[in-house]
């Protein structure tokens, strides 16, 4: 019998405790099914931080490494300059990378730390309670925003990846979504990308993935994808914002 599928070394044979429906769980396959490929477990150093990434050492079957919240970023940098050949990444929620850690990850690329980070965009806080995030959609509501977050009130949206694009340390930025199966693949294109520009040393990687949250989101699993796709790629279009072969 012919085999047509066959599961990756890079994820441990554990049960996954996310909610039904979120999409952590595919991400985690992408980052781990392509270190598998380029031969790169065995070398591979993570870090995550506080928020539904800080269970990710349960699944990963690489070394892991846990940050104060949104401090992954510091702690990736430190990392891979005592081991300068391992390939190190952050797997960072929004309400931790484009919150408390807005800071460490812009300086990161500002310096060019040359690991990647995987940053999983459900526009609101998961694991501590379903607050707004500064990545939340206007309108949207959360247990901060009973009423739709205000733009007089909160401002627009944050746009992490148009904004790290503007620095020359992130050589390479792109955003994909992990909505359908046509995007997974492309996501995965991406993580791979994302390893390449790191394994020839040409500056930060930066792969964001629009993601869902169907639990605070107050919506199914199917139509938490809708909405992702109505609402989430209008403020965040999918795309490449920087362009590792302008360095390569």
């Amino acid at each position: 019998m012919e085999k047509v599928f066959e599961y990756t070394r890079g994820m441990l044979d554990v049960k996954l405790t996310y909610c039904p429906g979120c999409t952590h769980g595919i991400a985690h396959r992408l980052i781990m099914e392509t270190l598998d490929e380029r031969g790169l477990l065995g070398d591979a150093i993570g870090v995550a931080p506080i928020g539904c990434s800080i269970t990710s050492h349960r699944y990963l079957n690489v070394d892991m490494c846990e940050s104060a919240h949104g401090r992954a970023p510091a702690i990736a940098s430190g990392i891979k300059r005592v081991h300068p050949n391992a390939a190190v990444f952050t797997y960072q929620g929004d309400g931790d990378l484009a919150s408390i850690g807005t800071a460490e990850i812009v300086h990161a690329a500002h310096r060019g730390e040359k690991f990647c980070t995987f940053f999983i965009n459900n526009a609101i806080y998961g694991m501590t309670g379903g607050q707004m995030a500064p990545t939340t959609l206007v309108g949207q509501k959360t247990t901060t925003t009973r009423e739709g977050r205000s733009e007089a009130a909160c401002g627009k949206p944050l746009r992490i990846s148009e904004m790290l694009a503007t620095i020359s340390g992130a050589v390479y930025v792109e955003r994909v979504s992990l909505d359908s199966p046509a995007n997974v693949r492309k996501a995965k294109k991406a993580v791979h990308k994302a390893f390449e520009v790191q394994e020839k040393k040409l500056g930060f990687a930066f792969v964001e993935m629009l993601s869902t949250c169907p639990t605070n989101w107050g919506l199914s699993p199917v139509a938490s994808l809708e909405w992702l796709r109505s609402n989430m790629m209008q403020y965040y279009p999918l795309g490449v914002f920087r362009n590792p072969e302008e360095v390569m």
